[in-house]
């Protein structure tokens, strides 16, 4: 990987009341704030040594600026297609803001030379700043790195020792930079994209959780039909109490007030064998949204709706109870292995099917255009 220092912007947080509200706004607020004097610019270029604390887990990374290069000629490796909409959505933000809110979420395999030397940065350092969260218990905290030697160091470990990484979040606002920097080639503003803002956590400073899905299709079949088609796919068995699904190739369904733990039946696994990853919700989307309740485009389906992990089976089920014509799947999460596979094959995850932890938040840190 390329990396370039950068001259960050931060929130001035002697201004800021409550980061709770403050930072929940930032995405659409960002303009007004900057010409209200809320965000002060570095004095200088350099990386940043970042921390995220949720009680007693700490996960620690690198905010750096990437060559956009890297995407484009693929050594950041992606997971997820894009979506026009989206990008122009993403387009149009960047130029409303000539800055990135948030940096790109990348993960890469462990490397203890570059461990050692970020917690290194925090055992002889004091933060540049800290922000705390109250309403999540979080606390994020940045440590500058802008010696010439040290910035030299990192960018060669990086180079040498980090041929490629991966988007685990922000998929469209990198295809976005990347859309604007080839748009702007050839003029003076080029070199306000050719770097994009990053935060770099090695797959163990990441945990994947599962994102469920709640399905508006009792509308088309009968709650009896339907558990007729999926008793060809799946072992059923009734709960008497709702859990999440405890391995793989499990999901937890829940229909008509009632939960039961679905298990793939043999054959169906053996039929997919032949395919680098089986993935639960690959099959979900195919075997049981697309062949039994007629959803063809689960991307633009509106019958489809998602439900993030950490809400936990309440929040699925609250979504579920919504009306009685919906269905509620909580689906094991998928395994960092089956994501960096899917990736190098270069092959694509079905929406909505990862939810990392942590969460980066807007306006933390800040590079402008």
């Amino acid at each position: 990987m390329n990396l370039k220092p950068f001259q960050a912007v931060f929130p001035k947080m002697d201004f800021i009341t409550s980061a709770d509200h403050f930072f929940s706004t930032v995405k659409e607020q960002y303009p007004e704030y900057i010409e209200s004097g809320f965000f002060e610019k570095s004095p200088q270029e350099g990386f940043y040594v970042y921390q995220i604390q949720q009680g007693e887990r700490k996960f620690t990374g690198l905010v750096a600026g990437v060559d956009i290069h890297d995407y484009i000629d693929g050594r950041i490796l992606k997971h997820e297609k894009t979506l026009s909409t989206k990008e122009q959505q993403q387009i149009h933000l960047i130029l409303k803001r000539h800055a990135q809110v948030k940096p790109i979420l990348l993960t890469y395999p462990k490397n203890e030379h570059i461990s050692k030397l970020l917690k290194s940065q925090i055992d002889i350092k004091k933060p540049s700043i800290q922000i705390f969260f109250e309403q999540l218990n979080e606390k994020h905290s940045f440590w500058a790195i802008r010696e010439g030697k040290m910035i030299e160091e990192i960018q060669q470990l990086f180079k040498k020792e980090v041929p490629q990484s991966y988007i685990a979040d922000g998929h469209h606002r990198t295809s976005a930079t990347a859309l604007m920097y080839q748009r702007m080639k050839g003029k003076p503003t080029e070199k306000s994209f050719n770097k994009i803002l990053c935060a770099f956590f090695e797959t163990t400073e990441l945990e994947i959780l599962d994102f469920n899905r709640v399905i508006e299709g009792l509308n088309e079949v009968s709650p009896t039909y339907f558990m007729a088609r999926i008793s060809q796919l799946f072992e059923i068995e009734p709960l008497t109490t709702p859990i999440k699904p405890t391995k793989k190739h499990e999901i937890t369904l829940y229909i008509n007030k009632e939960w039961y733990k679905l298990t793939w039946k043999k054959e169906i696994l053996d039929s997919h064998q032949n395919e680098a990853v089986i993935l639960d919700v690959s099959l979900l989307n195919e075997l049981v949204l697309r062949d039994i309740l007629g959803i063809q485009d689960v991307r633009m389906d509106l019958r489809v709706k998602y439900v993030e992990g950490p809400k936990g089976l309440e929040g699925l089920k609250g979504k579920a109870l919504k009306n009685d014509q919906r269905i509620g799947f909580c689906l094991y999460p998928v395994n960092i292995s089956d994501f960096i596979k899917i990736s190098d094959h270069g092959k694509t995850l079905p929406p909505k099917s990862t939810w990392f932890e942590p969460r980066i938040k807007n306006g933390l840190i800040v590079k402008e255009f």
